[in-house]
């Protein structure tokens, strides 16, 4: 069994923030067929289903952001489940939007929710990161983590939310390369395997060669006609001239 957890703040007045990506995406998993609909537990809404033949269940944790390990927690806990057999989905101030990441393990990198899963959960459970963007100044995060997404966004956000869920059965079996290759080309990228390989820089010759060289590999060198380097040079070549 695998628990998937969409992190996000509850209520209406945050459901277009960035920071309820994590929330957005399992949404997009749960409307697949074969789902149950939302039902309160765990201090989350939860549903049921199957993806690849493995027992799914989605968590939205209703505590709070900060607070989000205390729901996924009490889940993994009920069903004697390790952070192995969790996939927190969540949003990422340091990646461009509309790129994904997906690791198994790391740093919380300043965001809370992860933070609050790591201390309830452990850290080596699967992290698939959803990148909103910086703003480009530490003061502009917090509006712009709960800010609504854009319009523009929309461009981006809906192929990348129906992928996740058209895909869920790569992230559930852990064919993660094959997921981010799906992920980027459904918001216009390249998947990893096509992106163009930097090229060699070739390697510089030697700007000249020296008269022994020369005289070996049959050129015509230059031959000096006085001082020790002729002297040494008729002895090398039996004191033919050229």
């Amino acid at each position: 069994m695998l628990i998937i957890a969409g992190l996000g703040n509850p209520g209406s007045q945050y459901a277009g923030n960035r920071h309820n990506i994590g929330f957005m995406a399992v949404d997009a998993i749960q409307r697949r067929p074969g789902f149950s609909p939302w039902a309160k537990k765990f201090k989350g809404l939860i549903s049921e289903g199957e993806l690849a033949g493995e027992k799914v269940l989605l968590i939205k944790p209703q505590t709070f952001m900060n607070l989000s390990g205390e729901s996924v927690g009490e889940a993994m806990r009920f069903y004697k489940l390790g952070p192995e057999n969790i996939i927190a989905i969540y949003d990422e101030l340091d990646l461009p939007a509309a790129k994904a990441r997906i690791k198994t393990g790391g740093g919380h990198g300043g965001h809370n929710g992860v933070k609050s899963l790591d201390a309830h959960c452990g850290r080596e459970y699967r992290r698939l990161r959803l990148g909103i963007g910086h703003p480009g100044a530490k003061e502009l995060v917090h509006n712009h983590v709960l800010g609504d997404f854009a319009k523009v966004d929309q461009t981006w956000l809906s192929p990348l939310l129906d992928a996740i869920a058209d895909n869920a059965e790569m992230l559930v079996k852990g064919e993660d390369s094959q997921l981010m290759n799906k992920l980027a080309l459904a918001v216009g990228g390249k998947p990893d395997e096509e992106k163009p390989k930097p090229e060699k820089k070739p390697v510089a010759k030697p700007a000249g060669q020296s008269h022994i060289h020369q005289a070996r590999s049959g050129g015509k060198p230059n031959l000096p006609t006085s001082g020790p380097m002729a002297e040494m040079l008729k002895k090398m070549f039996g004191g033919k001239g050229e």
